[in-house]
């Protein structure tokens, strides 16, 4: 186990006053206690504002070029130390080891270098009528509040662009994965960014959240996390008109056609479904199956279920970790129970551990058939391998129950006609679509209709997340 973690504050490192407590981090596979993190109290919180205020001024003057230069140096650290990366999230949250080496750590590098792609591709000024002109300037202050299910995705694709709009932060990790925050800040540091321009507090919602999206000197709240957090986040933020950035809930519908090719079609949906142990906001939990095939696509729900490994996470392979907490197994119990209690038929997994795992948080792999929309399996966002089948009568009734749904997060289309899946495409209220199991671009904006936030992240659409844009009248008068 490490030593106890301590936050970063103007280029140093703090040890939080003792009335903040101590959080013990708990690895999923074991139960054990991986890492004992030093909680700060709004004095620290409140120190950290104020470094990355005093920062402001320079960094936002620092020219673009040299700003993207320490990112690609932040960017080369990031890669040298990849092997700790990979170890750290797997350990904290549990994600298999290759899941975590191919799609968790890799992230990071991933999101910094479409950063930097995307600034020198954008338009930072731009002439308008006769004489003036639009610029984009950095908005100020930000606090930046990130989740543990994929750590290092949310701090990356929150930081790099926050760092090359010429932005100052304060980063506040989830507590239950603060290893992977830890690392970053410690490649931050070792990138040699200035002073105050990225804070680090480790710390609870409870203890510090308000201080931190309240506070005055604030300027702008990026947030991941639960639609609940996320509505008591924008009415902390109101009273200073501050912006706020949210990435919230999803329970994408995943709309399944009879000329798909059914076998392809659903285990990739139920793969898809349970990947990170169900915990990724954009999940295609609720699978739409055309009704003429819907047994037959049922019967191979079941199978890939019942097919899927569970197995440690320091363990190379393709199989599942835990779920992230004792606290977040037992809801998820919850509301498998709850299918149960409403009449859904269980035709995969269940309550209860899972068979052969005695320690660590494993939930069976789920699903659900006999399924409609207004059970609470098909609306609440249950965030663990558990699958919910729905059938449809035709194109207009698929639409329909995908988008009766408070999130709009991201939607899936199969089918082997292609403007038909263009059609629904565009018909689907969701921030973002995927048509046959293709996967999203770095450099393609991710967010939510509804519910499921506001805002864009990724690419140049995060970016402007972060600056303001200022027009200037006769700016090219001589």
């Amino acid at each position: 186990m490490s030593e106890m973690l301590k936050s970063y504050i103007a280029g140093q490192w703090v040890l939080p006053e003792p009335a903040g407590g101590v959080f013990e981090a708990i690895n999923p596979a074991t139960e054990d206690v991986c890492a004992r993190v030093a909680l700060c109290t709004p004095a620290e919180a409140n120190a950290a504002i104020a470094a990355a205020r005093a920062a402001f001024d320079g960094w936002a003057a620092t020219p673009l070029d040299a700003r993207l230069a320490l990112v690609e140096k932040l960017i080369a650290v990031f890669e040298a130390r990849y092997d700790e990366m990979v170890v750290a999230i797997s350990t904290e949250m549990g994600a298999p080891y290759d899941l975590s080496r191919d799609a968790q750590a890799e992230s990071g590098p991933g999101h910094l270098k479409a950063t930097v792609r995307a600034a020198r591709e954008m338009a930072w000024d731009y002439e308008v009528g006769e004489d003036g002109i639009v610029t984009h300037e950095p908005i100020g202050v930000c606090v930046l509040i990130t989740p543990w299910n994929w750590p290092i995705n949310q701090i990356a694709c929150k930081v790099g662009p926050a760092l090359v709009a010429g932005c100052t932060m304060v980063l506040k990790p989830s507590e239950m994965a603060p290893l992977s925050a830890q690392l970053f800040a410690e490649m931050i540091a070792e990138a040699g960014f200035p002073a105050g321009v990225f804070n680090l507090v480790h710390g609870t919602g409870a203890a510090i959240g308000a201080t931190l999206t309240s506070h005055a000197e604030v300027d702008m709240i990026s947030f991941t996390g639960s639609t609940r957090a996320g509505v008591q986040i924008a009415k902390s933020a109101a009273a200073t008109v501050k912006r706020v950035a949210q990435e919230l809930g999803g329970k994408s519908a995943n709309i399944v056609f009879a000329d798909a090719g059914l076998e392809a079609a659903v285990t990739r949906g139920v793969q898809q479904c349970f990947g990170n142990t169900g915990q990724s906001c954009n999940a295609p939990t609720r699978m739409l199956i055309e009704q003429s095939v819907y047994d037959e696509a049922v019967a191979i729900a079941a199978r890939v279920a019942k097919e899927t490994a569970l197995g440690d996470p320091k363990a190379r392979g393709d199989h599942l970790g835990p779920v992230v907490s004792k606290a977040h197994f037992d809801k998820i119990q919850l509301l498998i129970q709850a299918g149960i209690d409403e009449g859904a038929q269980l035709v995969a997994g269940g309550t209860g551990r899972a068979e052969g795992f005695e320690r660590g948080y494993y939930v069976k792999p789920t699903v659900f058939a006999g399924v409609h929309n207004q059970m609470t399996i098909a609306q609440e966002e249950v965030f663990g391998p558990v699958l919910v089948m729905i059938p449809f009568a035709d194109e207009a009734e698929a639409v329909r129950i995908a988008n009766d749904s408070p999130y709009g997060l991201y939607a899936y289309v199969q089918t082997d006609d292609l403007a038909r899946a263009r059609r629904i495409a565009r018909r689907m209220r969701a921030g973002g679509v995927s048509i046959n199991g293709t996967s999203q671009d770095y450099m393609a904006p991710f967010g939510g209709y509804k519910q499921s936030g506001n805002g864009r992240e990724y690419g140049k659409f995060g970016l402007h997340d972060f600056l303001e844009i200022k027009s200037i009248s006769g700016f090219r008068v001589p």
